[in-house]
């Protein structure tokens, strides 16, 4: 996996994110659609994550929890906005609570992944976009660019697999 593209654009209030992977756009859609497939990577390598629902249609939701290297668990949901196979989806993306429920006042994160075949596999790229710079500063501060890159770091072996 090669991060091609790390950047924070605080007049856009996006953090952008785009890989290579050697595989094609369908074997790429499979790390997003199969929720086992996904919390082999979601998430950095020391807070793997565990989905505990996984709604993959428009309007559909995902709840799921990653657990820290202490057993501490960190909460969060999401509400698919568009799903279009092979080619990318959107989904709002928060916090949740210890039930798996949205914070209140939480902020939300607006995902949009798009999946570009390219000549030798497929050019993944992830805009978050915030409501405020002070959301995105939030969970910058948190370490989410470094959680993302780690993350993705763990799809080139699920990709190799048969």
């Amino acid at each position: 996996m090669t991060v091609v593209e790390s950047r924070k654009d605080v007049d856009t209030l996006t953090l952008v994110v785009a890989t290579e992977l050697a595989a094609p756009p369908e074997k790429v859609w499979d790390v997003w659609a199969d929720p086992r497939k996904l919390e082999r990577w979601w998430g950095p390598p020391t807070w793997p994550a565990t989905f505990v629902h996984h709604d993959f249609v428009a309007g559909g939701e995902a709840r799921y929890y990653m657990t820290g290297p202490e057993g501490e668990k960190a909460h969060g949901w999401w509400r698919f906005t568009r799903i279009s196979p092979t080619d990318g989806l959107a989904f709002d993306d928060g916090f949740a609570d210890d039930s798996g429920e949205p914070q209140e006042g939480g902020p939300v994160i607006h995902g949009t992944v798009t999946l570009d075949g390219t000549a030798t596999g497929t050019r993944m790229t992830i805009t978050s976009r915030f409501d405020t710079l002070e959301q995105m500063e939030e969970v910058v501060a948190m370490g989410m660019l470094e959680g993302i890159t780690g993350a993705l770091g763990q799809i080139d072996a699920i990709l190799a697999e048969a």
